[in-house]
C-alpha cells in the first residue's frame, strides 16, 4: 500500500465532471492548504522530463501507456522510473503493474481539475 499523498478531485453534484483541488485562480485568493496542494502538482510537472512523461502518457492511445514505451525522453530508465514516481505522488497518474511491465494512466478527471483551476471566468 502506497503512503503517497493524492490531491483531492470530487465529483459535484451537478455531474458535470471534477473539480479542481482548488478553486479557479480568478474566482478568489486560494487557502494555504489549497495554495500547498496546486504548488505539488504544478512542482511535479515543473521538469522537462516529467512534463514529457506526463504528455506522452496522456496521449497516448488508450489514455495509458506501457512504461516500455514512453521511456525514450533522454535519460536512463532508473531516472524515467523516479520522475514517474514524482508524478504518481503528486496525484497526477495511476499505475498498474501487469506481468513485468507497469502501466501509467492519466485519470481523465485530473486533467480536468487542471483545466478548471487554470480557466477564466464566463464573460458575462
Amino acid at each position: 500500500m502506497s503512503n503517497a499523498k493524492v490531491l483531492p478531485l470530487l465529483e459535484p453534484a451537478d455531474g458535470q465532471g471534477a473539480v479542481p483541488c482548488c478553486p479557479p485562480l480568478t474566482e478568489r485568493p486560494m487557502s494555504a492548504g489549497e495554495a500547498e496542494r496546486a504548488a505539488r502538482m504544478f512542482k511535479a510537472l515543473g521538469d522537462p522530463v516529467r512534463l514529457r512523461l506526463f504528455s506522452a502518457v496522456a496521449s497516448h492511445e488508450g489514455g495509458e501507456a506501457c512504461v516500455c514505451d514512453i521511456s525514450d525522453v533522454g535519460v536512463s530508465q532508473p531516472t524515467v522510473s523516479h520522475h514517474l514516481k514524482k508524478l504518481k505522488e503528486a496525484g497526477l497518474l495511476t499505475s498498474e503493474r501487469r506481468g513485468t511491465w507497469v502501466y501509467y494512466r492519466v485519470e481523465p478527471s485530473v486533467l480536468a481539475a487542471m483545466g478548471k483551476l487554470l480557466t477564466l471566468p464566463a464573460a458575462a
